[in-house]
């Protein structure tokens, strides 16, 4: 059994420095951190794996296809592989648990789907740790 506190992983992510931090894998599926802090571009291509977005903290919008939506916490977003996906117009720090399956890059190539999701970059910026974080646990 694994288990995981939600603000290690959260500190684990702000200390990479990056906005997605894979912080499980297994045979069928990963789990990582995204945070996007307000104003803040979502710099994502579409995955070659399915895609659940469980909204732990803030508020924003995401474009999923022809569709869009807001999302704040407590969402729950599933993204089918290949399609073109965007958060915007974020408000308050986004943090979201992600979840691919099957793993993260495990179908790169696959039905001619650009599977080459790239980590997007760093944090950057000056920012105090609970504006990169986004949220509290109480």
């Amino acid at each position: 059994m694994d288990i995981f506190h939600i603000t290690d992983v959260a500190e684990e992510r702000f200390l990479s420095g990056e906005r997605y931090y894979e912080f499980f894998s297994a045979d069928t599926m990963s789990l990582g951190l995204y945070a996007l802090s307000a104003s803040e571009a979502d710099p994502q291509q579409p995955h070659t794996e399915d895609e659940i977005y469980y909204v732990v903290g803030g508020k924003g919008r995401i474009e999923v296809g022809d569709d869009d939506s807001e999302v704040e916490a407590g969402d729950v977003v599933f993204v089918r592989a290949g399609e073109t996906h965007r958060f915007y117009a974020i408000e308050r720090t986004l943090t979201l648990l992600v979840v691919f399956a099957p793993p993260r890059r495990s179908r790169a190539g696959v039905n001619g789907v650009n599977g080459a999701h790239k980590p997007p970059g760093g944090c950057g910026g000056d920012r105090r740790k609970d504006d990169a974080i986004g949220w509290h646990i109480q």
